[in-house]
């Protein structure tokens, strides 16, 4: 058996106190890669918690400076291992190297990295808040405790459990990470992890800021994120198992961030598609890139009966029916996509193409299509919402515009959610009528635009309600907005002035630091009392 890897704990990579093993599987060869990784047993999990909870009380004596420092210096150590990351991620998941990995995902999370060092840096994500009428002053501020980190299967870089999103956002925050590697990408998270302490004693920051460990059990990974010193957990990952940790970490009155299921529902309105049907098919069919493996894949369509849908329905089965099959994240999503789809259609969907395990190279699933009548999925809704996670997306074909509407109040809460109309306006009715239903059903609304894409900016919301996350009201995308999960409100209630946080005292400590003084934002410093 190959060498078993080590954890990282409280600074140091040293033999896991494991309760089992596990190897990790190449997608496209079925074959294992070759490394062995720990089960961390329930005394191993404790020693993290309590180094996450001493680098906790530690990291508040520490300035932001040397947390955006860290940040900065770990995207440049991930930059200079770029190869060696790039090309054990593509073992690990078979996504491609080009453009995929190493053009599009490993810069974006270096730049999640370096805007969650801004953001750090200048502060205002804080929203420090000065009533001087009333004495009282507030802003947000770390966590006690460290903050546990489940990384997904589909973004083996840049949601990462080790360097992700979650990850910049609880570091620039001012907490240390507990990362729990993905098991179809742990190799991947140890290099990630490996650059992150590097970076860690160059900015001088607490040892234990960030921890590794690759998996528990069930028992343990429920006590792990009920602790009482962990401050909170980000988790991306299949529903039923997120709302296993749920209903843990609830029991203990522990926040936890869930990312869980999502179909994205498409609206293509009849103009529409008289307009330019062939448009719009070869914008859906790059739902099938990365063999649908992104958690904004739209996986349901919807549309109004009329002889442009047939024809539209034909020409994307035949768009279906051509496309190269992609290869899986593993096993366990082609299992999952076979299950998926026989759900559905026991449910009452009918199988247009595909249908079948195999097609690709290694872990596939044929390219799948199937469709609904707008009466069956109104009579079984969360029967035909369940997610299909890969290469297969519903089209739900409503009788008229009242059964459409009838459709969107029956959808349940997801990241996204797309109204398709034309340009001469003859969707315009529909489109008001529709669009306000579905705007509060989803975390983003878009138009005219397949909803696959995830953009770094400050003004992106990766959430929306149940089941797509646990609570709508906060996104694992968009720096500054992230940052504040993993922060708690602090009120300062007749301070003396040098007992204040910097940030909170009548002088800007800055300058640049945005401030609501009274009920304005400013830049500026307390006025002086007249």
């Amino acid at each position: 058996m190959a060498q078993l890897q080590p954890v990282l704990v409280d600074g140091q990579w040293r033999p896991a106190k494991n309760t089992g093993v596990f190897s990790p599987l190449n997608p496209a060869t079925r074959q294992p890669t070759g490394e062995v990784f720990p089960i961390s047993s329930r005394e191993e999990v404790e020693e993290v918690i309590e180094a996450a909870a001493r680098a906790s009380e530690a990291l508040l004596g520490i300035d932001s400076e040397a947390r955006a420092r860290f940040l900065e210096r770990f995207a440049g150590r991930i930059e200079a291992r770029r190869a060696e990351i790039v090309a054990l991620a593509h073992t690990e998941s078979a996504l491609p190297v080009k453009p995929r990995l190493d053009e599009v995902e490993l810069p974006r999370t270096t730049g999640q990295l370096r805007q969650a060092a801004a953001a750090a840096r200048q502060g205002s994500w804080t929203l420090p808040t000065i009533d001087t009428k009333a004495g009282l002053r507030s802003f947000f501020a770390p966590l006690e405790g460290g903050v546990v980190v489940f990384g997904p299967n589909n973004f083996p870089l840049a949601f990462n459990s080790a360097a992700g999103g979650d990850f910049a956002a609880a570091i620039a925050a001012g907490n240390p990470v507990i990362a729990k590697a993905n098991s179809s990408h742990p190799g991947t998270t140890r290099l990630l992890a490996e650059e992150a302490l590097a970076a860690l004693k160059e900015a001088e920051l607490p040892a234990a800021t960030v921890q590794l460990i690759y998996r528990t059990d069930h028992q343990v990974g429920q006590r792990l994120v009920s602790h009482p010193q962990v401050g909170a957990t980000g988790y991306t990952g299949s529903r039923h198992a997120g709302l296993v940790l749920k209903e843990a970490a609830d029991r203990a009155g522990k926040p936890i961030y869930l990312e869980l299921s999502s179909i994205n529902p498409v609206l293509i309105l009849p103009g529409a598609l008289r307009e330019r049907a062939a448009e719009i098919a070869g914008e859906f069919t790059s739902c099938l890139l990365a063999a649908g493996q992104f958690c904004t894949n739209p996986g349901v369509v919807l549309l109004l009966k009329g002889a442009e849908t047939e024809a539209f329905i034909g020409l994307i089965v035949e768009k279906f029916r051509a496309a190269a099959v992609g290869t899986l994240l593993g096993e366990g999503v082609e299992h999952n996509l076979g299950h998926s789809v026989a759900a559905l259609q026991q449910a009452g969907a009918e199988l247009l193409v595909g249908g079948a395990a195999g097609g690709g190279t290694g872990c596939s699933f044929q390219n799948t299509l199937l469709r609904v009548e707008g009466r069956r999925f109104l009579a079984t809704p969360e029967q035909l919402q369940q997610e299909a996670f890969g290469n297969a997306s519903l089209l739900v074909v409503a009788d008229d515009e009242d059964q459409a509407e009838a459709l969107c109040r029956a959808l349940e809460g997801n990241l996204t959610g797309t109204l398709y109309t034309d340009r001469a306006g003859s969707d315009e009715a529909l489109y008001q009528r529709l669009a306000p239903i579905l705007r509060r059903k989803v975390g983003r609304l878009l138009d005219d635009k397949m909803p696959t894409g995830v953009a770094i900016s400050p003004a992106m919301n990766h959430g929306g309600p149940y089941p797509a996350t646990g609570h709508s009201g906060f996104t694992a995308v968009g720096i500054p907005a992230s940052l504040r999960r993993f922060a708690m409100l602090q009120s300062f209630d007749n301070m003396r002035p040098d007992h204040l946080p910097p940030e909170l005292r009548d002088q800007n400590p800055t300058g640049q630091l945005w401030r609501c003084i009274d009920g304005a934002w400013t830049e500026g410093n307390v006025p002086a009392k007249t």
